[in-house]
């Protein structure tokens, strides 16, 4: 009879621990080890199409978004290649986005951001390049996102930004994944292969939430 009681007992410790265990094993299954970052700063801005697009636009589609510009003669051009990689592997999938915003708008206006997509193979209806005012633009950049971005007149193109990517999940939330020690990364590195290789993964990972 005791030993009955003890594999009841035992049954019972394992069938509670399935309870709490399984939901948080589909939680790691769903990509929700990504560590949240904080809600998208609201922006809205001016397409290559001449819309008005904002933040809201991409509720429920996981993006991916850059600060750039069309005449940058350094990290620009490598960015939006990587881009383009991204775009043809996610391509035709209607949950997913990207966001390229100038930070020379006083060049990059609607009919060169225009040109510049088509140049570079843009083909994704959910890929827009954005316009707008320069100061909303680098205050969007540096105190939205916190993601470098100036003018400066003494480097090759007028201007110097950061070469990283941000992640947004369907629900309008920074996410990011960790490093090695434990640490989030915050931005994903858009230069190197490494950096391109882990962001394509965790949009997967963002799509299947």
């Amino acid at each position: 009879m005791m030993k009955n009681k003890s594999y009841i007992g035992i049954s019972f410790i394992i069938l509670v621990f399935g309870i709490y265990a399984i939901p948080k094993i589909i939680d790691r299954l769903k990509g929700n080890d990504l560590v949240e970052i904080g809600p998208v700063p609201n922006f809205e801005l001016t397409n290559q199409n001449n819309q008005k697009i904002s933040n809201k636009d991409y509720k429920g589609k996981v993006y991916v978004l850059e600060f750039f510009f069309s005449t940058c003669p350094s990290i620009c051009p490598i960015m939006n290649k990587n881009m383009v990689e991204i775009q043809n592997e996610f391509f035709g999938n209607p949950n997913f986005g990207q966001v390229s915003i100038t930070i020379n708008p006083e060049n990059d206006t609607v009919e060169v951001l225009k040109n510049h997509a088509k140049n570079l193979g843009v083909t994704s209806k959910n890929w827009n390049f954005l316009t707008g005012d320069k100061k909303y633009i680098m205050n969007l950049s540096n105190k939205g996102f916190n993601i470098y971005a100036g003018q400066n007149d003494k480097v090759a193109g007028g201007f110097e930004h950061s070469g990283l990517f941000a992640l947004v999940d369907k629900n309008g939330v920074i996410r990011c994944r960790k490093d090695a020690q434990g640490n989030p990364i915050m931005y994903y590195d858009g230069l190197e292969k490494e950096g391109v290789n882990a962001i394509k993964q965790d949009i997967k990972l963002l799509l299947e939430e």
